[in-house]
């Protein structure tokens, strides 16, 4: 099978599919009308589609020519609340939305990976598996798809990223450590109302939280490994009812990206929070959620196929680094705990020859197009041959 030629055939499908979804971009777990589109787009392949239960997303399979193993391939689907600024003729029509993440590019190359593996579905040894995921912004949709059951007898899962201060069309598949896990927490610090007049009958929960805040840093400067990476940030306070009354409440609120697969950062958090407030004679608690589990390419048979490909396809050249990072991905969700070894790449979309320079998340973030046919193919490539050695 020729994927490379394939996806020259089909890059004008891939394009123009991309700049569909570009112009009608909806929210997270709003995504009704492009969960419907793209139904309908894989239909029209004659690939049977079917629902997830509980949210907006889909899965189809392409079941090849002989039995083997399932190979799951994902998009994610959703947009951001931003008023896009990019002044393309296909911008978004949905005021104050926008595809500011790169989501409608990869829903254009599963769709083009589609029509790829659909035309060579005979030479397939098992199932390719397209997973179109809702809600990645909040991250709560490759959870909602793992429950769904849409991972049910996958053997391995690819996904992807566009990337905008990555240069095109450059594919990362580095090994190990790419992005960090995304975990929210909450505090509440409890003190005692008094006049600003009279601080010593009450217990000041604003003084008190800023002890907090500086305590809690020696969680990353003092008390983890300084060759571990961590941030503990927060972002939101909110406490006092006026000007001239010492607050007997004050809430925050943050978040801590590591790579650690463990919990264990936030019980250090719990004690320093505890007893900083307790030393002011005050009550300090710790609500603590994890969002999202680090994104770790871990498996060295994936890694090697992944890169395999892409060499395979547009030689070793086209194989770029992108430095690890701190944000966050759902996709690790997917994985089911570790049971579902993964391989996630990115793609560069940036290109200064053309202007395209802003990153994900801006309101003038857009790729560089010719990216789009590489991410198909690489895609494809990497489900094939993941077949083949399975």
């Amino acid at each position: 099978m020729d994927i490379k030629a394939l996806a020259e055939k089909y890059e004008p499908y891939i394009v123009e599919r991309r700049r569909y979804y570009h112009s009608c971009p909806e929210l997270s777990n709003e995504e009704k009308e492009t969960s419907a589109q793209i139904r309908h787009d894989l239909e029209a392949m004659r690939i049977a589609v079917r629902e997830v239960p509980g949210c907006y997303g889909l899965v189809a399979d392409i079941r090849g020519g002989s039995q083997g193993a399932t190979v799951a391939l994902r998009a994610d689907m959703d947009a951001l609340p931003i008023k896009e600024d990019t002044g393309l003729p296909f911008a978004s029509k949905n005021e104050g939305r926008m595809h500011a993440c790169g989501h409608d590019n990869h829903v254009a190359m599963l769709l083009g990976a589609a029509q790829i593996l659909n035309e060579v579905k005979a030479e397939l040894h098992g199932t390719v598996r397209l997973l179109v995921q809702p809600a990645e912004e909040v991250a709560t949709g490759a959870l909602d798809m793992l429950k769904g059951g849409a991972l049910d007898g996958v053997s391995a899962i690819y996904g992807a990223h566009v990337w905008g201060n990555f240069d095109a069309p450059l594919i990362d598949v580095t090994p190990g450590s790419r992005m960090a896990c995304c975990d929210k927490f909450t505090i509440e610090v409890e003190g005692v109302a008094a006049h600003a007049s009279a601080p010593h009958l009450g217990v000041d929960a604003i003084t008190v939280s800023a002890a907090i805040i500086n305590n809690l840093q020696q969680c990353v400067s003092r008390m983890n490994d300084p060759l571990n990476p961590l941030v503990l940030t927060i972002g939101f306070i909110e406490g006092g009812p006026r000007w001239n009354v010492i607050s007997n409440r004050v809430r925050m609120e943050g978040t801590v990206r590591t790579f650690d697969e463990d919990l264990s950062k936030s019980e250090i958090m719990r004690r320093i929070i505890e007893d900083t407030a307790a030393a002011f004679g005050a009550k300090g608690t710790l609500e603590y959620k994890r969002l999202t589990p680090p994104l770790i390419n871990g498996s060295d048979k994936l890694n090697a196929i992944a890169h395999e490909a892409v060499v395979k396809l547009y030689g070793e050249q086209a194989v770029g680094h992108m430095p690890t990072m701190m944000g966050s991905e759902d996709f690790p969700w997917l994985s089911d705990g570790g049971r579902i070894p993964y391989i996630f790449a990115f793609i560069g979309s940036r290109n200064q020859g053309k202007d395209i320079t802003y990153t994900n998340h801006h309101e003038k973030y857009t790729v560089d197009e010719g990216i789009l046919k590489r991410g198909a193919a690489v895609m494809a490539q990497f489900a094939a041959d993941f077949l083949a050695s399975a």
